[in-house]
């Protein structure tokens, strides 16, 4: 006959198991719910225009329009939907129409370096997430 503390010890290490794998089951879903990796997207500085361009697509809802924001420097420089003609994406798969491009214009910056970050604005209830499309844009504006 085994030991009866030998069995709760057992008993104790499968417990703690179970809640281990309970509470990061939990984790994982609220992680997916709050931030979904569903959000894709580009941006670039266009010279010709002085703007900030790109797409933004949420690929679980691939008709929906992304809100997104544009910040510069670190401060929000604006928002708006992305909803402009953008065939490209429709072509390569990442949408079901052409209507997912943005472009912000950066004519009221002070000339010289800039860095510029792209980020899809998610609504989760009464939270409001933020991720970032692409990398950091950095690029250099001139007054023309």
């Amino acid at each position: 006959m085994k030991n009866p503390r030998s069995q709760l010890v057992h008993i104790l290490i499968g417990k703690s198991i179970l809640e281990t794998l309970l509470v990061g089951t939990i984790a994982v879903v609220v992680f997916l719910k709050v931030f979904p990796p569903t959000f894709r997207g580009w941006g670039e500085h266009v010279q010709e225009t002085q703007s900030i361009a790109g797409w933004a697509v949420n690929t679980a809802a691939p008709w929906d329009r992304v809100e997104v924001q544009l910040f510069i420097d670190g401060k929000l420089h604006g928002s708006q939907v992305a909803q402009l003609s953008r065939p490209d994406v429709a072509a390569a798969g990442w949408a079901k129409d052409e209507w997912h491009g943005y472009n912000f214009p950066t004519s009221t910056l002070a000339p010289g370096n800039h860095e510029a970050r792209v980020y899809a604005v998610h609504r989760s209830g009464d939270r409001l997430t933020l991720q970032l499309l692409g990398e950091p844009i950095p690029f250099a504006w001139q007054q023309r």
